[in-house]
């Protein structure tokens, strides 16, 4: 009998404990990364994707662009670029990426003056 008393008391614990909502699992990372060059004289477009949770994809350097838009919170550019010294060569770039971010849809798309410009504005993401 008093084995039956612990049983009746544990379930009744069990079933007064607090629900602890599940926390949902961030959505898929899935983005495409493209860099024209408008004023190149071929059509010199690059493009790969990029997966993270967990990095792979054709980005050479996935694992460190994932990391970064993980601390970024998912945005492309820095409000402040990298501490870096860029000559004013006009060689402008366009930096494009449209795909999903944990889940939710993204897209960028901004020109920068030249491919040093648009690494310390976005670090190793457009970097391929």
């Amino acid at each position: 009998m008093p084995h039956l008393v612990a049983s009746v008391l544990a379930g009744a614990a069990f079933a007064l404990a607090p629900a602890v909502p599940a926390v949902a699992a961030p959505g898929p990372t899935v983005v495409r990364l493209t860099l024209t060059f408008p004023e190149s004289d071929t059509s010199a477009a690059r493009s790969v994707v990029l997966f993270c949770e967990p990095p792979r994809g054709g980005h050479p350097a996935a694992a460190r662009a994932c990391a970064e838009l993980a601390r970024s919170g998912g945005r492309f550019e820095r409000a402040e670029p990298f501490p870096t010294v860029c000559t004013l060569e006009y060689a402008p770039v366009v930096a494009e990426a449209e795909g999903t971010w944990r889940g939710r849809p993204v897209m960028f798309r901004r020109e920068y003056p030249n491919q040093c410009a648009l690494r310390a504005y976005t670090g190793t993401v457009f970097t391929f």
